[in-house]
């Protein structure tokens, strides 16, 4: 039997412009979510601390907050050098260490559409205009997108890589109502089928062991999100950091984490449900710090990835 290799994201780059791509991830200071502010929820998603989900994030943000509701952004300035600071010296370790030569600006941490449109303009252009950036990718959530935003992002679209990430999470509205999301599945997949109209390309990020989900509610997950025409996917699973809503319900023992055997398992099936022309960009996810509480195989990425890569081998796949 034939191996299959899956398409990574670097993969995807290599054969697309015969070079190494990578993204440079961002996190601006002044950002937040619709369910962090109290416009569709308070305190944000139960397994949120958003520290734990970038390494270029500042950890002493702003106290001033804005949203798309925002007159002014007085940040601005400090937005755009942040920008340009944790650009170059990412793209300078990775030029350096992965030998990388064109990079994808990664806007990462919390809702990065969440914002004034003259806000993102000019965030985005400017990411654009650095030198060897070939385009943009934006992670967000599909209450915070607009026919305006979309529009933007097509004209940018013509003359550069733009992606748009949608935290989906889970496709079941008890789920999402149990973690604090403040969605309905029904009105993200709206969104991302307009994100297609435009002719965008859209990435999915799913959380495999959220409180209560079955085997059966997570693989329903992947098989509905593929069916969307997707052209990414990022897997991660649900582990638990200090300071969280999900921590106080680990420690009463209503949350139990999930085991990496099952996890395992359900990223070896969700495999064989992922055509072969969508870009698999994550299949794990960890944190290397005191602020990890569960479960500690989170704790080293490399032990997770090859693991999976052996398991995936079984079943004459190369990951």
């Amino acid at each position: 039997m034939s191996k299959r290799e899956i398409l990574t994201f670097a993969r995807y780059y290599k054969k697309k412009l015969n070079k190494k791509v990578f993204k440079v991830p961002i996190s601006i200071s002044g950002f937040t979510c619709p369910n962090i502010d109290g416009t569709v929820a308070k305190g944000g998603c139960i397994f949120c601390l958003n520290d734990s989900f970038s390494p270029n994030i500042n950890k002493s943000r702003d106290k001033i907050l804005i949203n798309s509701f925002s007159k002014t952004n007085p940040l601005l300035q400090n937005q755009l050098h942040e920008l340009k600071t944790q650009f170059f010296t990412t793209k300078n370790s990775l030029k350096k260490i992965k030998k990388a030569q064109k990079f994808i600006v990664y806007f990462q941490s919390f809702t990065n559409t969440y914002a004034p449109l003259d806000t993102l303009k000019e965030l985005y252009l400017k990411a654009l205009s650095f030198k060897d950036v070939i385009g943009i990718s934006i992670g967000t959530r599909a209450d915070c997108v607009n026919d305006e935003v979309l529009q933007f992002l097509k004209e940018l679209s013509k003359s550069h890589e733009i992606w748009v990430e949608y935290g989906i999470q889970s496709i079941h509205d008890n789920t999402l109502q149990k973690i604090n999301r403040g969605e309905k599945f029904e009105n993200i997949e709206k969104i991302i089928q307009k994100t297609k109209e435009y002719g965008l390309k859209v990435c999915t990020h799913l959380i495999f062991g959220l409180p209560d989900e079955s085997d059966e509610m997570i693989v329903e997950t992947v098989k509905k999100v593929v069916s969307l025409n997707i052209d990414s996917i990022k897997i991660h699973p649900c582990y638990v950091v200090k300071n969280t809503l999900l921590a106080n319900d680990l420690k009463i023992k209503k949350y139990q984490p999930i085991d990496f055997n099952r996890y395992l398992n359900l990223v070896e099936e969700s495999i064989k449900l992922i055509p072969k022309h969508v870009i698999v960009q994550r299949l794990t996810a960890g944190i290397d710090d005191d602020t990890l509480l569960a479960p500690t195989w989170c704790k080293t990425k490399n032990f997770q990835l090859n693991k999976i890569r052996d398991r995936l081998l079984l079943n004459n796949v190369i990951y």
